[in-house]
């Protein structure tokens, strides 16, 4: 009579069976194996490059296609056990976003050029905005610079030209004095070779000396010992600040003409305002440009890193046969019996 083990013996060894058919199934799921056969052992499943390029393959975020998943589970139904051979990484549309890095910084210097590298078709806008911002600037530019020398030459032509000598052209604060005021006066009123300022109020000349006189005398109207600390300051602030001969005009005989000149001199500030405005809606567009390009980038690059092929989901399932026999197994099911 050959020898039977103890109940409890046999009971362990089922217990431990079952224990170690469990942990080869989690093993297998972490591994990967081929699929292995209830009935007879099966050479290994072709990989699921193979099964794809027979069906098609249409992959997944996981990066293993579909047609592998179908086939997987069409030969787990058949046979017991896991399988699961992973395709090879695949990478993601999204994922040469990184090979544009340098996006942003095309914006910076050509508005829409990073938004064209990234394949986003607003960069349309941005340069055709870009290329009639500079348009309106150097048009804006040529009515300021246009205006400008139309002024200076009516003064040069009609206030100025009653005077002898040369006639340098004066800045800009020189030419608003002449919008202002109708004649600059003389600068020195005494013919005898003393200087005299000018004492006409009316004149530009003429109303420096009145501020220089009210600023250092105790009186205006009546004048400090010629040499005098007072009377030497009053004369210093009105050589500092009044027109010299080179530079005298009057428009007394031609007040027409001074109307012109500052219809001019307003269209010459308006054109150079309007033009440093275009400059810095240039610079706005600039800006608007490379962080549109800098955001868009960044969505780029998370959504690649969420669906590139460094990221590699597997599952697997355990075949309703493996399950009944673990549970046929199991300590319970042998009491009950």
């Amino acid at each position: 009579m050959p020898y039977r083990l103890p109940r409890a013996v046999r009971t362990g060894a089922r217990v431990g069976d079952a224990a170690f058919s469990v942990v080869l199934c989690a093993a297998l799921l972490a591994v990967g194996v081929p699929n292995v056969g209830a009935q007879a052992p099966v050479s290994p499943v072709e990989s699921a490059a193979e099964l794809a390029g027979a069906r098609g393959p249409v992959t997944s975020r996981a990066g293993i296609s579909r047609a592998h998943v179908a086939d997987s589970a069409r030969l787990r139904r058949s046979a017991p056990g896991v399988a699961l051979r992973p395709t090879a990484p695949v990478p993601a549309p999204g994922a040469s976003a990184r090979s544009e890095w340098w996006a942003p910084a095309a914006s910076a210097v050509l508005p829409g050029a990073g938004q064209a590298r990234l394949g986003q078709d607003r960069f349309v806008g941005y340069m055709a905005v870009e290329g009639f911002l500079w348009i309106r600037y150097l048009t804006d530019r040529r009515a300021g610079t246009d205006a400008r020398n139309a002024y200076r030459d009516m003064a040069l032509r009609v206030s100025r030209a009653g005077f002898p000598g040369p006639k340098p052209q004066g800045n800009f604060e020189y030419y608003e004095r002449m919008e202002h005021w109708i004649a600059s006066g003389v600068y020195d009123s005494d013919p005898t070779g003393g200087f005299a300022p000018e004492v006409d109020t009316t004149t530009f000349n003429g109303k420096m000396w009145s501020i220089a006189r009210t600023t250092y005398w105790s009186d205006p109207n009546a004048p400090p010992p010629i040499g005098s600390a007072p009377y030497e300051a009053a004369l210093q602030f009105y050589r500092d600040n009044a027109v010299t001969p080179e530079f005298q005009w009057s428009w007394r005989n031609a007040p027409l003409h001074q109307d012109v000149y500052r219809r001019d001199v307003r269209a010459s500030n308006d054109g150079f305002r309007r033009a440093a405005q275009d400059i810095g809606a240039v610079i706005a567009n600039h800006v608007l440009s490379t962080v549109d390009a800098y955001i868009s980038l960044r969505l780029q690059l998370g959504e690649s890193g969420d669906d590139d092929g460094s990221t590699l989901a597997i599952g697997a399932t355990l075949p309703f046969e493996t399950i009944h026999r673990i549970v046929r197994h199991s300590p319970g099911s042998n009491r009950r019996r």
